[in-house]
């Protein structure tokens, strides 16, 4: 057999193993030219990949977000305003307490539902915050992989969550995967709850109710009565109320309001790590909620994921005691710094929390595609609000970076919409 034989055999037979089980990356399949697959007879097996694709995969689309985030390691000196990362490092504590775990020999798997001593740590700051504790705590690979245990615990096909648009780009592609319906209520263009019209999208079918407080892409936080109609609207109609409240240390004008302490029965909590402490690639987050759905989630996470990073357990009991009001300071300033630049050029709701700003695209623009496009041929990088919602009149900055970087890419962004 020829060495160019062999190779080819060898990469075509990871393909044809790959197909019994887990699909194999396309990468690996395109590494083979054409002419050398019709040559050995490999065309047929490599050209009926796409018909033995799970129908999910049709539903699920790249994030848009990533496009981006690519995009700026494409462009040389770019003002980067897409990515809702923290510009801050994760604290010296939480760092070293990180490199400890990893020295002391904590490399091996924790139980799935996670560190017990993590978990009752969170439980009694829990209980701390709201007079009572959950009866059940998860330690997740982060809040996205939180829900996506919740979804797939809670949607069977054809089951509806329903979600306030515009929406975290997750939640839609998420549903999708484990065969659920989104459906999507408007909150233009103030952004704010309302529960007549949420209540309105509630049918038989729907299971799941999600919110996201301090939101993405608008950075608008609820206020507690809109709180509290939710979690009567998941205690009138039996729906889980899922709040994802990720960015619930970086609320500004006030404290975050939680359905907690109001629907424990039909609240399930996600909070996490990584924008708080600047940890976003450690993958640590929590759930908490009813101890039946906590279970199933557990379990899951056992197929699945397996268990959160363990160093970053061990790192995460530290970040409980550090101290990041600084940070909150500091992202408060951004806050006002953006706000009081876009003032007087783009109409937009001022954000109480959160990293985002959210305004509607200048009337010349015909969408936010067409201004961010526009935006990036000047080396500044926002997101269309299409990525986020059925709408895309609207576009996201990211304040999370320099406050050199917010006044040169606001420069830009109120330049263009001047027609200037």
């Amino acid at each position: 057999m020829s060495r160019v034989h062999r190779s080819l055999h060898g990469r075509v037979s990871r393909v044809h193993r790959g197909l019994h089980g887990r699909v194999a990356p396309a990468a690996a399949i395109c590494t083979v030219p054409r002419d050398q697959c019709m040559r050995f007879g490999y065309t047929a097996r490599i050209m009926d990949l796409t018909r033995r694709l799970a129908q999910r995969t049709r539903k699920v689309e790249f994030s848009g977000i990533r496009k981006f985030f690519e995009l700026a390691g494409r462009i040389k000196d770019p003002c980067d305003l897409s990515i809702g990362l923290p510009d801050y490092d994760a604290p010296e504590p939480v760092k070293r307490a990180a490199i400890q775990a990893i020295i002391d020999g904590h490399n091996r798997y924790t139980p799935s539902a996670g560190l017990p001593q993590l978990r009752e740590r969170i439980a009694a700051k829990l209980q701390e915050e709201f007079g009572q504790s959950p009866p059940a705590v998860l330690i997740t690979a982060g809040v996205s992989g939180g829900l996506t245990l919740a979804l797939m615990a809670l949607l069977d096909p054809g089951d509806e969550a329903v979600v306030l648009d515009p929406y975290f780009v997750s939640y839609q592609h998420l549903v999708n995967m484990v065969g659920g319906t989104v459906v999507p209520v408007c909150t233009y263009p103030d952004f704010a709850f309302r529960p007549d019209v949420v209540e309105a999208a509630v049918t038989s079918r729907t299971k799941v109710l999600m919110i996201n407080s301090p939101a993405n892409p608008t950075g608008r936080v609820m206020t507690q009565a809109e709180v509290s109609a939710a979690a009567e609207i998941a205690r009138r109609h039996d729906l889980i109320l899922i709040s994802d409240e990720i960015y619930d240390r970086l609320s500004y004008d006030g404290p975050n309001p939680c359905p907690f302490s109001e629907a424990p029965d039909n609240t399930l909590l996600l909070r996490g790590f990584g924008k708080t402490f600047g940890i976003t690639g450690w993958r640590m987050g929590y759930a908490a909620g009813p101890e039946a759905l906590i279970g199933e989630m557990t379990k899951f996470q056992q197929y699945t994921f397996v268990c959160a990073p363990s160093m970053a357990q061990h790192a995460a009991l530290a970040a409980l005691d550090t101290d990041t009001s600084g940070h909150h300071r500091d992202y408060r300033h951004k806050r006002d710094l953006v706000c009081r630049l876009l003032d007087g050029h783009f109409e937009f709701v001022r954000p109480s929390g959160g990293f985002y700003v959210f305004p509607k695209v200048p009337d010349r623009f015909a969408n936010a595609t067409e201004f961010a496009e526009a935006v990036a041929g000047h080396k500044v990088l926002v997101i269309p609000g299409n990525i986020f919602s059925g709408q895309d009149t609207h576009f996201r900055i990211s304040y999370a970076a320099s406050d050199d970087l917010i006044r040169r890419g606001c420069e830009v962004l109120c330049r263009l919409a001047a027609g200037k």
